[in-house]
């Protein structure tokens, strides 16, 4: 019976020594947690603060980092797989609105240049 006894005991002192570091881990957690809250809710304050304020200015806080490029006139295109947007002056010569109609017309990689006229289709 003693021994039974003993055993109880050992497993008490293991209980409060786990319990005792689960409870300061917990609270160091929670912290943490709060912490980290609280700075991402104050960056978000101060970002909705710039962007209202930043209205005031046209474009102001929008391009955050990086110069402004001006757009120039495009006086050359080519029909490759990096093309964006089809420009007025390929759409006057070919007649055709997307990218996808004129490489299926005049081939992958064909180049339109303004004031000429368009390449020979495929």
């Amino acid at each position: 019976m003693p021994r039974s006894a003993h055993r109880a005991s050992v497993e008490d002192v293991i209980l409060q020594a786990v319990e005792s570091v689960a409870n300061r881990t917990s609270a160091a957690i929670s912290r943490a947690i709060a912490d980290l809250l609280s700075t991402r809710i104050e960056e978000e304050v101060q970002r909705q603060v710039a962007k209202v304020l930043g209205k005031k200015g046209r474009g102001a806080g929008r391009r955050s980092g990086r110069a402004a490029r001006t757009r120039g006139e495009i006086t050359r295109w080519v029909a490759d797989r990096r093309a964006r947007r089809v420009p007025n002056f390929v759409i006057e010569q070919t007649g055709l609105k997307t990218k996808k109609q004129i490489v299926a017309k005049y081939g992958d990689n064909a180049a339109f240049e303004k004031g000429k006229s368009a390449p020979k289709a495929k």
